[in-house]
């Protein structure tokens, strides 16, 4: 199956992972997913990921263990949100003056910037800016 947007897609599984309490969700595994993973656990979005071998599959799977918050019953995600910025068809980029605030500096905004792939606030401090790729909340 061919993917045209592969971080949609992957924003789409930790949506759907959040939205069912799953503890766990699997993707294919490509190198900026994993860099935008180190930037979700690194921002405390998620507990953690790691990036398997699996021998029936064609390339390697990269899981994310997503993270709540609260007890038993009242157990609530962290990541209140996820958007996609921009797209295949749509490209977003913008100046280290123009890099979004998400909710006010609560959210995160995940950037492409030539130094490799950052947050919003982190590319404002090295002062690049780049294709802003999501926001996360």
């Amino acid at each position: 199956m061919s993917m045209n947007d592969p971080i949609a897609d992957m924003l789409t599984r930790i949506r759907n992972g959040v939205m069912a309490g799953h503890t766990l969700v699997a993707m294919p595994s490509s190198k900026i997913k994993v860099s935008i993973a180190g930037i979700l656990k690194e921002e405390g979005f998620i507990e953690d990921y790691e990036v398997a071998d699996v021998e029936l599959a064609p390339q390697k799977v990269l899981r994310l263990k997503l993270k709540y918050v609260g007890a038993r019953r009242e157990r609530r995600s962290v990541i209140g949100g996820l958007e996609r910025v921009s797209s295949p068809g749509r490209r977003v980029y913008a100046k280290k003056e123009e890099l979004p605030f998400v909710l006010s500096g609560l959210g995160i905004a995940i950037v492409s910037t030539p130094k490799g792939v950052m947050t919003g606030r982190r590319a404002r401090q090295v002062g690049v800016g780049g294709e802003i790729l999501c926001k996360v909340w």
